[in-house]
């Protein structure tokens, strides 16, 4: 009986720890990408990205417009839904491909040291500066 008392104790401790996604700290803002991992950013054009009101999102991903929409799930953020124009940008097309790949796998975001870090399982897969 005691085991089972301390036992529910560390699950009560351990579910208090889990960091909760503050959605008004995304809504209504807009992040700059500062790393693709594995990816060299090109330096003639940005991707960004921009948190609106219910977690719909948009933005440059390099050359092209995209749009989506956030959900948060299980206390984790995945970004559905994702869309683009489809111009063809020599210079950008590489970096282009691997970033709108990037988001069509986000399962979770964090804010941490002012950046947000977009990631799939525990593997980051992109890093935004805030703009605004």
């Amino acid at each position: 009986m005691k085991n089972l008392f301390f036992l529910g104790l560390i699950v009560c401790f351990l579910s208090s720890c889990i960091e909760k996604i503050d959605t008004k700290a995304l809504t209504n803002t807009q992040w700059e990408l500062s790393e693709l991992p594995g990816t060299t950013l090109p330096t003639t054009a940005k991707a960004t990205l921009n948190i609106a009101d219910s977690l719909k999102i948009g933005g440059k991903s390099f050359c092209n417009s995209y749009g989506g929409q956030g959900e948060i799930k299980d206390n984790k953020l995945a970004l559905k839904n994702i869309f683009s124009t489809k111009m063809f940008c020599e210079g950008t097309d590489a970096a282009e491909h691997a970033y709108l790949q990037a988001l069509n796998q986000v399962d979770n975001a964090k804010i941490m040291d002012g950046k947000l870090h977009l990631f799939a399982a525990d593997k980051t897969l992109l890093v935004f500066t805030k703009v605004n």
